[in-house]
């Protein structure tokens, strides 16, 4: 249910945008992540990838100085989206657009007044994301390990943070390494709290780290606060 009120709101954003390429593509954001979250992953490509499009048509200087942001964030988008459907060739293509869009996007500004970021670690991160939806686990913990150690993984919003914390989980879970995916979770939650204890993946995650065997002190207590256990 939060998932199909997601993708309901994001397409009146959508609508109500009219024939303005930045709001729409803004609320093409939102209207991708919901279709992803409701399995629709060509769905989700095609409307980040035709928002990416609609700015690359507008007239130059319409835009804030920031704007690769907004189109980096779709291109990631539709990269997550294109791996979702098994489709490796087009995840590859949509983030090597979005690596070369960061090396000339400053990062120290990874979060516009829309609360779009972007910048190298986050083309990183999605690296990883692709990797593991496309069945490639090792190469998503090691890209992973690598984002999550740099100075700029702190820069990033808490909610981001936590977000691909929770998300990566599965990649340790089928690498056979709970004890990992119950770490990520813990840190997760000490992160962005709301993250860990709304989302339905995290409690899936959680649920399956139990399920594997004796868990830490950590692991345990979130497990009680989130209702999993008494």
């Amino acid at each position: 249910m939060p998932s199909d009120l997601a993708w309901l709101a994001a397409d009146r954003a959508m609508s109500a945008a009219g024939g303005d390429p930045r709001r729409a593509g803004l609320a093409a954001v939102s209207l991708a992540q919901a279709l992803r979250a409701l399995r629709r992953g060509r769905l989700a490509m095609t409307a980040a990838v035709t928002a990416v499009h609609q700015l690359d048509l507008a007239p130059s200087g319409v835009f804030l100085p920031d704007e690769p942001a907004l189109t980096g964030t779709l291109l990631i988008e539709a990269a997550l989206a294109a791996a979702a459907c098994g489709s490796a060739a087009a995840a590859g293509e949509l983030t090597e657009r979005a690596a070369h869009l960061a090396t000339a996007h400053d990062e120290r500004h990874h979060s516009d007044h829309d609360g779009v970021g972007f910048g190298p670690t986050t083309v990183e991160l999605a690296r990883a994301l692709t990797a593991m939806r496309l069945g490639d686990h090792r190469q998503a913990v090691a890209i992973h390990r690598q984002a999550t150690g740099s100075e700029a993984w702190h820069l990033l919003p808490a909610e981001h943070r936590a977000a691909h914390l929770i998300d990566i989980t599965r990649a340790h879970l089928d690498l056979g390494d709970p004890h990992a995916a119950g770490r990520a979770l813990v840190t997760a939650d000490a992160i962005a709290p709301a993250e860990t204890r709304i989302r339905t993946a995290a409690r899936t995650a959680l649920t399956a780290v139990l399920r594997a065997g004796p868990t830490s002190a950590d692991v345990a207590r979130l497990a009680a606060t989130v209702g999993l256990t008494r």
